[in-house]
C-alpha cells in the first residue's frame, strides 16, 4: 500500500494517504476539497550496517536522506 503526498490546489495544505484503491477518493483535511497534486516523495532507507571506508570524509554519516551524508550532496 503506497503512501502518496499530495497539496491541496485550494488551500495549499500539505498532506499524505495510504492508498488501498486508485478509484479511493481523497480530500483535504483542512478545506476537504477533492482539488490535489500528487508530489514527488522523498524518502530515506536504513544504511545496512557496513561503512565505506575511503577515509576521505569527516562528515559523520546518518545512513540516508537528502544532506544526512548518505546523498553526496554536501
Amino acid at each position: 500500500m503506497p503512501i502518496y503526498e499530495y497539496i491541496c490546489d485550494d488551500c495549499g495544505e500539505r498532506y499524505e494517504r495510504i492508498v488501498m484503491s486508485q478509484k479511493q477518493a481523497i480530500a483535504c483535511p483542512k478545506c476537504e476539497s477533492k482539488k490535489h497534486t500528487i508530489q514527488l516523495s522523498v524518502f530515506a532507507a536504513p544504511a545496512n550496517g557496513t561503512k565505506a571506508s575511503n577515509g576521505s570524509s569527516s562528515a559523520p554519516s546518518s545512513g540516508g536522506g537528502c544532506c544526512g551524508g548518505g546523498c553526496g550532496c554536501n
